[in-house]
């Protein structure tokens, strides 16, 4: 009988993109099989993250969930990745002593030496070393799961925000060489993924090294996988300000496989906790590359992530966040209250703006954002949008859902045949949370996808 795997995610799309690969190179390597029960699974495993608030004690929390499945069978083998394992590493161990596992977001691909290590020593191993680019050369290729895929092409940041831990906890920006990164892709593309999303850190600083020894920008890897038969949408995140290059610009301009649409995170509205935060960028620079980018491809939509009560931000830097997202007019984004992150340069910072107030800033950010996203959704009532059809509609499995190019789900009826399938769709209705659509003829849909 086959072992099992167990995995539980936090954090973002990286981490989620982790785990998936994790699970690949353990049915590999190992044989063992994804369960959704712990109970019934051999190999239990945490895939950390320690952007947010309290990540230690959620990972910590999960652990002692798992302690007493450990104490009734003492062969379960129990691991703890991630961004928490890179920072914490053996004290993980000190805390909670029955982990057999610990190892860092760089070191996932020898988990099936440290399960071997483990299971013939009978003692704990720690591993979280930052091995640079290594861990892509070990990993089996990515199974197909749908029509969209995630393919990361860099990890790592070397832009240190004060608030940030991805540069102690994945390390500095390090990129895959070109041609593997487009081998990936044709070889998703041959398995039926119709539409990829290029991942990092800072995923617009990519320069991977070429056969003929040059370095390619991310723009150039956008133009080569462009061409692979088969691949008919691009995407990236998370992209930063700063590195958004003339070259970049002009993909937007000239590939129309790049979608219309970019998650941009300016966090604050301010200059002075721009600097504060060490972003690199001031709102002029960020509001110039919104304009670059709007006039490169019209009708861009454009999402970000703000941090809401950093040290030191007054009510006139929040009222300065609240223009920039009227100015701007966001689509779908991502709000936090700020918490110190242990390590961080900002975390020496005097904490002074009050709980309450950060709160309170926090809910008048996120009503004012919501009102953009509304305005978005219900702009496009009426207007005629090609959506990659992903599958049956999780609220109505009689109906079909598609993905627009700014990431809005969209139910309509149609035949199981669709998926896979870019799909012309007029948008009928703007639900909270979704649009409804009905097909039209291809011949009057918009040329690009």
């Amino acid at each position: 009988m086959a072992r099992k795997l167990y995995i539980k995610t936090f954090g973002c799309q990286m981490n989620e993109h982790d785990s998936a690969r994790t699970a690949d190179l353990l049915a590999a390597a190992k044989g063992l099989v994804l369960t959704e029960d712990p109970e019934e699974a051999d190999v239990l495993l945490v895939n950390t993250c320690s952007v947010r608030e309290k990540a230690q004690e959620k990972v910590f929390s999960q652990l002692g969930q798992w302690r007493p499945l450990k104490a009734r069978r003492p062969g379960v083998v129990i691991a703890v990745g991630g961004c928490v394992a890179s920072q914490e590493g053996a004290a993980i161990r000190a805390r909670a002593p029955y982990v057999d596992i610990v190892y860092g977001p760089q070191t996932l691909h020898r988990l099936p030496r440290l399960l071997d290590e483990v299971e013939r020593s009978g003692r704990a191993v720690v591993d979280v070393s930052f091995p640079e680019i290594e861990k892509f050369d070990h990993l089996p290729p990515q199974r197909v799961q749908g029509p969209s895929a995630y393919v990361t092409v860099m990890e790592g940041c070397s832009k240190y925000c004060t608030y940030c831990v991805v540069p102690y906890t994945r390390g500095e920006e390090v990129s895959r060489p070109l041609d593997d990164v487009v081998a990936e892709v044709a070889g998703l593309a041959a398995g039926g993924v119709r539409e990829v999303t290029f991942l990092g850190q800072n995923v617009n600083a990519y320069r991977g090294a070429s056969q003929d020894g040059a370095v390619a920008d991310l723009a150039l890897l956008v133009r080569c996988a462009a061409e692979l038969e088969g691949i008919g949408r691009i995407r990236f995140t998370t992209s930063h300000p700063a590195e958004m290059t003339d070259s970049l610009l002009g993909a937007f301009r000239e590939v129309p496989a790049l979608v219309g649409h970019l998650h941009l995170p300016v966090q604050s509205g301010s200059d002075r906790v721009l600097a504060r935060m060490k972003r690199r960028h001031g709102v002029s620079r960020y509001r110039e590359v919104v304009e670059r980018l709007r006039e490169a491809r019209p009708g861009i939509s454009l999402s970000s992530d703000f941090i809401v009560g950093f040290p030191g931000e007054t009510e006139e830097d929040f009222q300065a966040t609240l223009d920039l997202v009227d100015a701007v007019g966001f689509d779908h984004s991502f709000s936090f209250v700020y918490s110190p992150r242990p390590g961080t340069p900002a975390a020496a910072f005097p904490d002074d703006v009050p709980l309450e107030a950060k709160r309170e800033r926090l809910a008048v950010l996120q009503e004012r954002l919501a009102r953009g996203e509304r305005a978005v959704a219900e702009a496009m009532v009426g207007t005629t949008r090609v959506v990659l059809v992903e599958g049956p509609s999780r609220k109505d499995p009689s109906m079909l859902a598609g993905r627009t190019e700014n990431n809005r789900v969209v139910n309509f009826t149609g035949e199981p045949s669709l998926v896979g399938a870019f799909v012309p769709l007029v948008i009928t209705e703007a639900l909270p949370n979704s649009l409804r659509g009905r097909r039209v003829d291809s011949s009057s849909a918009p040329a690009r996808v």
